[in-house]
């Protein structure tokens, strides 16, 4: 089963690090981690400055609390019903089954392998390009 629900691409936690020493609080440390998934990979910054990865991670592993104060979502998918009633309409327009990734592709300017992962902007695009072509189907549909 694929999981749905909208991936984060930018989460930023605030920690506070309490270090210690023979069981006493000796120093208290406060951060702002952010990290951001690029096409490039996971991009972290620490107080405002990039810096590696791993520090971020170990900063946020470490940390005695983290609070999250900002996140950016993906946008969800439309999902199989939403794809499948899709597949009908170019269907019914006369595009060949074998076709409507191509043709979704074309309306997007992008590679598609599934339209049940497309999002609601891309799905509206592809719809859109769909009745320029086909203007019969917004009547049908």
């Amino acid at each position: 089963m694929q999981d749905t629900a909208p991936r984060a691409t930018t989460r930023t936690w605030n920690t506070v690090t309490h270090d210690r020493m023979d069981g006493a609080v000796i120093q208290i440390r406060k951060h702002t981690v952010t990290l951001t998934r690029t096409a490039a990979g996971i991009e972290a910054v620490v107080d405002g400055q990039t810096c590696d990865l791993r520090h971020a991670i170990n900063i946020l592993r470490g940390a005695t609390t983290t609070t999250v104060t900002h996140e950016v979502l993906e946008a969800a998918p439309i999902g199989k019903a939403r794809a499948a009633r899709l597949h009908r309409l170019m269907a019914r327009a006369g595009v060949v089954s074998g076709q409507h990734y191509a043709f979704a592709a074309a309306a997007l300017d992008r590679a598609v392998h599934s339209l049940a992962a497309l999002t609601e902007p891309d799905a509206r695009a592809v719809w859109d390009f769909l009745t320029f072509t086909f203007p019969r189907i917004k009547a049908a549909a």
